[in-house]
């Protein structure tokens, strides 16, 4: 095993692992706003408990997104040394200010939410909540555009000693890449906090405990969950794609296999991707589709393999392919799950249906699946660039850790993460069992 791979082995463990804990907290952030809004307009006890209950969820996720997210920071200079100081000149300044939103505006409002209630107002309170909001949908944006350069730099120039420079900081945030890619993302973060939150309804009303609240989760579940299914597919993860074809075509032909350049290519729904024979084993496909979906006429040629130099291709082209697919599947069964329990919703018929409330229930973890390996899609389909089309994954690592080293830190990685991953399982156990009762706040506490 060489230096760089460990060194992408390293970086992938603890960036998977980390983006466990912001996706729902960005994908809540949302929702409790939703739900103090609504305790805020009618006066619901209810509703006010429930949206505590979930910001306690919310500050534990933030707590250990916190934790987790701080190694990645020095790893850019202990793993990846020779990339940030060629591209600390661009990435530096969006980094540095996520780092600013992150924990000063989000993880301030937090506190103010969590632990001020009982000296503002219930007007303040909300405004607290919308805060925590604001502050992480900013700070996911500034991250976005971070990859996003990586993925298709703009506005850029290159000094003499190699080193990059941003010529306009507006045109390196408006990125058209990152615009699409941060809707996209937003929307999957709102889909597991949708999943969760109807899951833990449907829990309860499966126990048969906390009636009340189970069919506010599930209500606000559903229905945001419904609304950001059907968005994750149409309209943002349809740009998306089409976006990625036009500029990292070996990232489209890699992710469906298509190893020929094809006029009406065909969509792979199924398969096994064989490098040696050049094809697609045990295919199911659509005829014409990818074609359709790219170009929006069947006739049109998809770029293949084949017009790649070798050199050039995704250097994992099977997770590739299977990364893509399960998002895409997963997605496909969120949109069905979700439209069939708001209709179930909408006909007053879903509280009983113990059928789809043990779906919802047993489906909580695939977001976090399809979200996974939808960075999985977007990262492998880079390589083997780490800057798209000027600098290489394999100019970027830190030459001077070994492999061994790098092992030796990556082991003690994992230990430490099974452990805060055990420790995060028990304290979210814990807060779910004792319920939003167990949180509340009697209404006359309120400052006037």
């Amino acid at each position: 095993m060489t230096a760089e791979l460990i060194h992408r082995l390293h970086f992938a463990f603890t960036i998977t692992f980390h983006y466990l804990f912001p996706q729902l907290t960005m994908g809540l952030a949302l929702l409790i706003v939703v739900l103090k809004s609504v305790a805020l307009k009618t006066g619901s006890e209810q509703w006010d408990r429930a949206a505590r209950f979930w910001g306690r969820i919310f500050g534990i996720n933030f707590v250990f997104g916190v934790v987790t997210g701080i190694p990645m920071e020095f790893e850019f200079g202990t793993n990846w040394a020779r990339f940030s100081r060629l591209s600390g000149g661009v990435i530096g300044q969006p980094l540095a200010m996520e780092g600013v939103f992150s924990f000063f505006l989000e993880s301030a409002f937090l506190g103010l939410f969590l632990y001020g209630e009982k000296r503002i107002s219930k007007w303040m309170h909300w405004f607290s909540a919308v805060m925590v909001f604001v502050g992480s949908w900013i700070s996911g944006f500034f991250i976005i555009v971070t990859d996003a350069w990586m993925q298709h730099p703009v506005a850029y120039d290159r000094l003499p000693n190699g080193q990059f420079e941003v010529l306009s900081f507006w045109q390196l945030l408006l990125n058209p890449w990152a615009l699409l890619q941060y809707a996209h993302n937003m929307t999957g973060a709102v889909v597991t906090g949708s999943f969760v939150m109807a899951a833990v309804g449907a829990f309860y009303l499966l126990e048969g405990r906390m009636e009340d609240y189970a069919r506010i989760f599930l209500k606000v579940g559903v229905i945001a969950g419904a609304v950001a299914s059907v968005l994750i597919i149409f309209p943002t993860g349809d740009l998306h794609g089409k976006y990625v074809a036009h500029n990292q075509p070996a990232a489209i032909a890699g992710m469906e296999g298509l190893f020929h350049s094809e006029a009406g290519a065909g969509l792979v729904l199924m398969g096994q991707p064989n490098e040696e024979t050049g094809q697609i084993d045990n295919p199911i496909v659509v005829n014409d589709a990818l074609s359709f979906l790219i170009y929006g006429t069947t006739k049109a040629e998809v770029k293949g393999l084949d017009q790649i130099p070798r050199d050039q291709w995704p250097t994992a082209l099977p997770l590739l392919f299977y990364a893509y697919h399960i998002m895409a599947g997963l997605g496909t069964w969120f949109v069905l799950l979700m439209i069939v329990a708001a209709f179930l919703l909408w006909r007053r018929r879903l509280y009983q249906s113990r059928w789809v409330l043990w779906a919802l229930l047993l489906s909580f973890p695939l977001p976090y699946i399809a979200n996974t390996a939808g960075w999985m899609t977007a990262e492998l389909g880079r390589q083997p660039w780490l800057i798209y089309g000027l600098m290489r994954t394999s100019e970027g690592y830190s030459n001077t850790v070994s492999a061994s080293n790098g092992l030796f830190t990556l082991l003690g990685f994992m230990g430490l993460y099974a452990l805060l991953g055990l420790l995060f399982t028990v304290l979210i156990y814990r807060e779910i069992s004792r319920g939003p009762d167990a949180v509340a706040i009697p209404a006359a506490a309120h400052a006037e």
